[in-house]
């Protein structure tokens, strides 16, 4: 494999060769060691964006502008971190994500697929953004919480999640008309229907329920912004 860029003096990556957009001689952003940014696929650092600790960029992702990765993230596939998005724990950012603006992302979430978080938005703990899903504004997402498909959260809200002992998550999502509804799989229920549809005939419905009585209960401990 031949090496595509090098490190100078101040640590930041120059292209010793031309690669996707990248050509010889390009002054890319900064990095602690090779270890940061793979020599394989078209994968870059641009501008004043830094990668550092144990974090890795590689395959096609691109990180520019103000970005920072760090600690173990990794960043892959063909997904994009720029602005002030900051990506940093155990988190991943790939497939063809893009996080942007002043969003975060840590601990050991990830966001994939073609999700999209951005504004001042957090995903955190154990979290996934997947799918068409796009996370804005002042909206978090942490714990165990799954958002995927199309789904939007924004405003000041908080999504967050208990995961049944078959693997199965419920999220908890406030809602502005007072109806607040969780999402499981693919369903999107109120409380009361979520009640019914796993009703007395499912083969889990007592921890079911009990899942629903503590997100009723975490409502009302953490009351946040709705949706």
């Amino acid at each position: 494999m031949t090496k595509k860029y090098e490190i100078n003096a101040d640590g930041r990556v120059v292209a010793r060769r031309n690669f996707g957009f990248v050509k010889a001689g390009d002054v890319g952003g900064f990095v602690w060691s090779e270890k940061n940014l793979s020599h394989e696929g078209n994968c870059w650092i641009y501008e004043n964006a830094r990668v550092y600790g144990e974090a890795q960029v590689y395959e096609n992702a691109q990180v520019y502008e103000n970005a920072r990765v760090c600690g173990n993230a990794r960043v892959y596939g063909e997904a994009q971190v720029y602005e002030n998005a900051r990506v940093y724990g155990e988190a991943q950012v790939y497939e063809n994500a893009q996080v942007y603006e002043n969003a975060w992302v840590c601990g050991n979430a990830q966001v994939y697929e073609n999700a999209r978080v951005f504004g001042n938005a957090w995903i955190y703990e154990n979290a996934r953004v997947c799918g068409e899903a796009q996370v804005y504004e002042n909206a978090q997402v942490c714990e165990n919480a799954r958002v995927c498909g199309n789904a939007w959260v924004f405003g000041n809200a908080r999504v967050y999640g208990v995961t049944r002992s078959d693997g199965f998550c419920f999220c908890y999502v406030p809602c502005s008309d007072g109806n607040h509804r969780v999402i499981a799989g693919c369903r999107y229920f109120t409380i009361p229907e979520a009640r019914e549809h796993w009703g007395t005939e499912h083969p889990r419905h007592k921890e079911t329920n009990a899942i629903l009585d503590a997100l009723v209960i975490l409502s009302k401990v953490k009351a946040e912004g709705c949706v």
